[in-house]
């Protein structure tokens, strides 16, 4: 009769089961957790340290324009004759031709302000190629500008440049 044994509960196998169920329940909870969290991070919830490759370029072109260096600035985009900028005023194409329009727009360091980068969204929908929105905010002394910016970017030659800039005031 002991193989009859197994078959009958005992208040201590009880005990074990109630235990298997609680760990059992918990480890589902966590896994949840877990998938929950991976979720939002993979989805672009997590802002401050997603695609800090992308953000490294943005925050390099911030630097050089507070420092009045908009050939640090343009360091930032594709310097080719296929690179496109595009806002209200119209289209411009190629490094150097967009470099000469900053310069036309913005000729001292007090004209250009301070920029900042604000609301900024970024994905990746390949593994070279990135999109990027988000406002810009300049800083003068008689009142911000402000407005959205649409950039895609490549990596060529492993490096992030802006290919396409698209941006509007207000």
């Amino acid at each position: 009769m002991a193989c009859g044994k197994w078959w009958k509960r005992t208040p201590k196998d009880e005990n074990m089961l109630q235990s298997m169920s609680r760990f059992e329940a918990m480890r589902r909870a966590v896994a949840i957790v877990l998938g929950i969290l991976a979720g939002a991070l993979t989805s672009g919830c997590a802002k401050p340290l997603d695609h800090p490759e992308i953000r490294e370029v943005l925050g390099e072109q911030v630097e050089a324009w507070n420092r009045g260096d908009l050939d640090g600035f343009m360091r930032g985009y594709w310097k080719s004759d296929d690179l496109i900028f595009s806002s209200p005023k119209g289209q411009t194409r190629g490094w150097q031709a967009v470099l000469e329009q900053y310069r036309k727009s913005y000729p001292t360091p007090e004209k250009m302000g301070q920029l900042a980068f604000e609301q900024i969204q970024i994905s990746r929908p390949g593994e070279d190629r990135a999109e990027v929105s988000g406002r810009y905010r300049l800083k003068y002394p008689e009142g911000p500008r402000t407005g959205r910016f649409y950039l895609h970017l490549r990596r060529i030659n492993n490096a992030w440049v802006i290919v396409r800039d698209h941006t509007v005031d207000g």
